[in-house]
């Protein structure tokens, strides 16, 4: 039955998987930094850089944004409340930003909200918390430009990563894989999404306005009547 991902879990270490072939299950743990900003102005997103050509634009992929926790949940289609729960417990802290101290806005990297993306989708496959953290442990410890090239496949009870078509087709093969996330896929519908969304720069904490063309057609619209 599929987890909401809103109630407690039971504590304790997870027992890494083994091996099987080339077919490797994912770590586990997880880690956060903090970083205090304020937010001075408000400027365009995407925004040009600082002494950089007009052509060259911040994605929403950069190092440079953060995004406050309902833009996250906006992005990754999660309530709040399953936001904040896994933030306390653990399970995904935003890595930009915390809560700490009390009062501060949490604020996440497109890292983190590519993870939680994922996590959605694997609770509502089905699969369970302990083994969602073993699987985000590991996304987050992997150098974010090869996750786009990784495809998550799931028997339901473990996680497995794919780095190549032939490793999908071997575990289908196995009768192990019931349903897989191509990582890519993810991340390109996301970075779709946050480029509409607002965000915040994190060296300077200027927030930046999303654009939304549906939003500028309906604006035309309504000047139009």
């Amino acid at each position: 039955m599929s987890s909401s991902g809103d109630e407690p879990t039971v504590s304790g270490p997870c027992a890494l998987h083994p091996r099987r072939g080339d077919r490797a299950p994912i770590g586990r743990g997880w880690d956060a930094s903090a970083v205090d900003a304020e937010l001075p102005r408000v400027g365009r997103f995407p925004a040009v850089q600082a002494g950089q050509p007009a052509i060259e634009r911040i994605t929403p992929a950069s190092d440079l944004l953060g995004y406050r926790g309902p833009t996250a949940c906006a992005a990754a289609g999660i309530t709040y409340r399953q936001l904040d729960y896994w933030a306390r417990t653990g399970l995904l802290e935003p890595s930009v930003r915390t809560a700490y101290p009390t009062g501060a806005q949490r604020l996440y990297s497109f890292r983190d909200v590519l993870v939680l993306k994922i996590v959605k989708r694997l609770l509502d496959a089905g699969v369970s918390l302990q083994n969602i953290r073993v699987a985000v442990t590991h996304l987050q410890s992997t150098e974010l430009a090869e996750l786009a090239g990784l495809t998550l496949m799931s028997d339901g009870a473990t996680v497995y990563e794919c780095t190549s078509p032939q490793q999908v087709v071997d575990l289908l093969k196995g009768g192990q894989g019931v349903f897989g996330i191509a990582v890519g896929a993810v991340w390109r519908e996301l970075e779709a999404t946050l480029g509409r969304l607002h965000a915040e720069r994190t060296d300077t904490g200027e927030t930046l306005i999303g654009h939304d063309p549906g939003d500028e057609l309906a604006q035309r619209r309504n000047r139009a009547v």
